[in-house]
């Protein structure tokens, strides 16, 4: 089955449609910190599991400080990897200008010496002028495969956290804002049925939850324990 994931449902991530709880709540303070004016903190990294909110946080931190945000997972549309020294360094060119260094998806670096050189060069870069630099990826700065050891140093030196929303209380907040977002009323004991029946990595309860929005829709009733039923046992058919 495949996943269609847009958390959250508004196209423009923010600090203000975060969904704040017990598991993110100190990344999202920091990612606050370093988008305030004083000047105090200029390097966040975050990390946790897929859906725990890294790019929703990251991307809302550089449309604060109108930096640039790029993912290693897009990594291919900058033609990243084995570069030739003639070709120009796509990674530099794209944070060319840019007052703030947003980079996503850090666990994804390829195993390559040029562009480790690259990433070190361009970070150390905005590191020295003071401008602002944040990071993610999915394990602690140690863990990260292809890195250059003088970067994974550097990490350490600033702002840490990780972020994790794999409690069922964050799961609820997040569903209902979620619903929330989608003006769909959702009563508590529906998503009690989905925390019941569907996996509970954040992509697949927004699966469910979008199925369950499209059938009460369609069908013209109201979203309750039975519609999300028929719904559910929709996906497990």
């Amino acid at each position: 089955m495949q996943l269609i994931f847009d958390f959250p449902v508004t196209p423009r991530f923010s600090f203000d449609n975060f969904v704040m709880c017990g598991g993110n709540k100190t990344a999202y303070q920091f990612a606050r910190k370093l988008a305030s004016e004083d000047g105090t903190e200029n390097l966040l990294y975050v990390y946790g599991p897929e859906g725990s909110g890294k790019t929703h946080l990251l991307t809302a931190l550089a449309n604060e400080v109108g930096g640039k945000y790029l993912s290693l997972r897009d990594a291919q549309s900058l033609k990243l990897g084995r570069l030739d020294p003639e070709t120009p360094r796509r990674l530099t060119d794209f944070f060319a200008d840019a007052p703030a260094l947003v980079l996503d998806d850090l666990h994804l670096l390829p195993n390559d010496q040029d562009l480790r050189v690259e990433l070190w060069e361009l970070f150390n870069a905005f590191y020295t002028s003071g401008k602002k630099i944040a990071m993610s990826g999915l394990v602690a700065p140690k863990e990260l495969p292809h890195l250059d050891g003088h970067l994974t140093s550097r990490l350490l030196w600033g702002l840490v956290a990780r972020m994790d929303v794999s409690d069922d209380d964050s799961r609820r907040m997040i569903l209902k804002k979620l619903a929330g977002d989608r003006q769909m009323a959702l009563p508590d004991e529906v998503i009690d049925q989905i925390l019941l029946r569907v996996r509970r990595d954040i992509p697949s309860l927004v699966y469910a939850l979008e199925t369950i929005n499209r059938h009460s829709i369609s069908t013209k009733r109201k979203v309750g324990v039975k519609l999300a039923k028929e719904s559910i046992d929709s996906l497990e058919g």
